[in-house]
């Protein structure tokens, strides 16, 4: 499936969000301009999709998971699990093991948000326990509850991407968060237009077998949306707004 010929389900408008990396103001300036193209472009239904990502590097974590669950009123949102979600996950069980990459790679910063001071030499064991109690209840299921993949009619949405040439039920967890160069230089078509983030680009990257939707909003401030309906994708951005320059297929 290819871009420009893959369609959504019929009479639904998705919006796919990249990695949020605790960008709240971002993530706020996003959804306002998804309501505001709700408002301007009614439809009949509309579905929004995060790939990943909610924790580490940005400075709220927790302010995000709060609005995500709020949103959950307001939308059929879909939220799906990144890398960086599974290490916060894997330091709470196991902290000897994954602490190391958890503190370098954005946790100290995902723990402050929740109260909880770090040190990158800090008694790892100690330090989950310290995280763990201060971490809300329906935080820690809103990461357990994080889905690896979403299929919507022609397009599949996942956070790193997918193994070439393997079909989709047989795609391993690890690959669908982790996977970067065996999927990137892939060029050719795979069943499903994959929609993904977890490389960072510097503005949203169309290709013929996928979009790639991460645009690094912690370093950036540009947190980014792929607007999908038909065959037609449009892109919006927490820094130019809606723009149009999207395409669409026969």
């Amino acid at each position: 499936m290819e871009l420009g010929t893959a369609k959504t389900p019929p009479d639904c408008r998705i919006y796919a969000i990249g990695d949020i990396h605790g960008c709240i103001e971002e993530l706020e300036s996003l959804f306002a301009l998804i309501r505001s193209d709700l408002s301007a472009r009614p439809v009949a239904a509309h579905r929004i999709i995060t790939v990943g990502d909610y924790c580490d590097r940005g400075p709220d974590t927790r302010g995000v998971v709060d609005f995500l669950l709020g949103m959950r009123e307001e939308h059929d949102l879909v939220c799906l699990r990144g890398n960086h979600d599974q290490r916060l996950l894997e330091f709470l069980e196991s902290p000897e093991e994954v602490g190391d990459f958890f503190l370098t790679y954005g946790g100290i910063k995902t723990m402050l948000s929740y109260g909880v001071e770090a040190e990158r030499h800090a008694d790892l064991r100690q330090l989950s326990r310290n995280f763990r109690r201060a971490l809300p209840r329906n935080h820690v299921a809103f990461f357990n509850s994080l889905k690896l993949m979403q299929v919507e009619n022609e397009y599949l949405f996942v956070h790193a991407g997918i193994r070439p040439d393997v079909p989709l039920e047989k795609q391993s967890a690890h690959d669908m968060m982790w996977i970067r160069n065996a999927f990137l230089d892939h060029r050719r078509a795979h069943e499903k237009l994959v929609v993904h983030g977890h490389t960072i680009t510097d503005a949203v990257d169309f290709q013929p077998n996928r979009i790639n939707i991460d645009t690094g909003a912690f370093m950036s401030g540009r947190l980014s949306c792929v607007v999908l309906e038909g065959t037609r994708y449009d892109l919006i951005d927490s820094v130019s707004g809606m723009n149009g320059s999207g395409g669409e297929g026969a």
